[in-house]
């Protein structure tokens, strides 16, 4: 039997949220667009206010109650899991009984529904692939005001197919039930110095055929370029207590490697040949500081680091700092006062295959000034492509992830980087993640994104349009 979670009656609790949910649903009127009563989001394009045929919008539905873990079946090594519920959340609970979701996307708030409908990836995706590819079936609240059950090969298989990368246009999910790993309470780690992007992507490749570097398991692989002479691959391989304790390098510490206090993770990756954190920490590691972003805030610097309350140091918090700056216009607002250019936002993930790595980033470099760069590589492991996001199933791809701002030079205009970004992409026979700006002709965006199987779908379980499309959603920000 399944071991609920610290909520006491987790499955009848969840009956009570879904009910709520759909009680919301049916107070939209006739007309109006639905969607999500949702105060946070890892989006970084622009977004409209809800569409509505007439009237004020509707103030949206309430997802309130579907933020938890309903179960973890340790046996079975799955877990169900509410759409709302943040990997933060399930982590916590799962790591408690040595179980860890097969993919834990970088950043916190993340949420499993999320991850699921717009992709999500993190260094153990060379190994497992990427989230949507552990799960089991998935509960949605269709457009139409429906609850079903999508499987891989039930009635509702091609909603379960198509789900991943699109965006809530096809529905949300309620519950998830994923497989999970098995974890201990360490994670060991290897920074491997390149000096050529080719010899860091043999590696790649070794590993992803092997599973092993210089005869050690790697159960997680990522990167940073911080210039296209300095490259490290972060390798990583899970290990008990006895052995963390032989690898920590200062004799008698009991506590490993810690980055939520002075330290920054992605500079210990140049200075460091081997490191040791806890799990938890390891999962973690780079939403402490966003990565590097939260160096424009000025938390690198010691003074501003030490009086920065812990507990603010975290993706979300920054989320809303930059999302304040965009609602008042301050940084632009402060470039115009200054005389200086105006910036463009360039926050894109793309995945290029292994052997257009070299190509991709050699453009990349030269074109767009913007380091460090994050690296992450990915297999899918299904048999065949899921449509909305058709890479090729058993080929490695890596994941190109940059976060930042360029100036947009005389003559040109915002947004003339993005799609210089989209071009190259497409020409090294890469995908671009639909979190951020888009700017792609209907056309284009159809070939790239599911198309005709997208398009057969969208009218089976949304035939009035209640939610937008995938188009409206990812280019025009509805």
């Amino acid at each position: 039997m399944p071991t609920l979670s610290p909520r006491a009656s987790g499955h009848d609790q969840h009956e009570e949220a879904v009910a709520a949910l759909l009680a919301s649903y049916a107070t939209v009127p006739p007309g109006h667009r639905v969607h999500l009563a949702k105060r946070t989001t890892n989006l970084f394009r622009s977004r409209e206010a809800p569409g509505t045929a007439a009237g004020a919008p509707h103030p949206g539905l309430d997802v309130s109650g579907l933020t938890h873990v309903i179960a973890v079946d340790g046996a079975a090594g799955t877990a169900d899991v509410q759409g709302m519920c943040t990997y933060e959340q399930l982590v916590a609970v799962t790591l408690r009984r040595g179980l860890v979701p097969t993919v834990v996307p970088q950043l916190r708030t993340i949420t499993v529904g999320g991850a699921l409908a717009g992709l999500g990836i993190e260094s153990t995706s060379l190994r497992n692939g990427l989230p949507h590819e552990a799960v089991l079936e998935l509960d949605v609240l269709t457009p139409d005001g429906r609850i079903v059950t999508a499987t891989p090969h039930g009635e509702h298989a091609d909603l379960f197919r198509a789900f991943p990368n699109s965006y809530g246009t096809l529905g949300y999910a309620t519950r998830v039930r994923l497989r999970l790993d098995r974890a201990t309470g360490f994670v060991a780690t290897r920074n491997l110095r390149f000096a050529t992007v080719p010899e860091l992507a043999a590696a790649i490749g070794e590993i992803g055929d092997t599973g092993h570097w210089d005869g050690e398991q790697v159960d997680f692989c990522d990167g940073v370029l911080f210039d296209r002479a300095d490259l490290v691959l972060c390798l990583g391989r899970y290990v008990d207590r006895a052995e963390a304790r032989t690898l920590v390098e200062l004799p008698g510490v009991d506590v490993p490697s810690d980055y939520t206090g002075q330290h920054v993770y992605y500079r210990s990756l140049r200075s460091r040949a081997t490191d040791v954190l806890r799990t938890e920490e390891y999962l973690w590691r780079w939403d402490t500081d966003w990565f590097w972003c939260a160096r424009a805030l000025g938390l690198e610097h010691p003074v501003v680091r030490a009086l920065w309350p812990r507990r603010w140091r975290r993706s979300d918090v920054y989320r809303r700092i930059v999302a304040l700056d965009e609602r008042l216009d301050l940084t632009g607002t402060l470039a115009d006062l200054r005389h200086r250019p105006r910036r463009e936002r360039v926050v894109q993930d793309v995945e290029v295959p292994l052997d257009e790595l070299d190509g991709f980033l050699d453009w990349f470099t030269a074109a767009v000034p913007m380091l460090p760069v994050w690296l992450c590589p990915l297999r899918l492991h299904a048999p065949e492509p899921w449509p909305l996001y058709p890479m090729q199933a058993g080929r490695t791809y890596v994941n190109v992830g940059f976060w930042g701002t360029v100036p947009i030079e005389p003559g040109h205009r915002d947004g003339d980087v993005n799609r210089a970004v989209e071009d190259a992409v497409a020409a090294h026979g890469g995908h671009k993640s639909l979190y951020s700006t888009s700017g792609y002709d209907a056309d284009t965006f159809a070939a790239l994104y599911g198309g005709e199987v997208y398009t057969r779908v969208k009218r089976r379980y949304d035939p009035q349009g209640r939610l937008a499309t995938l188009y409206e959603k990812a280019v025009h920000g509805a």
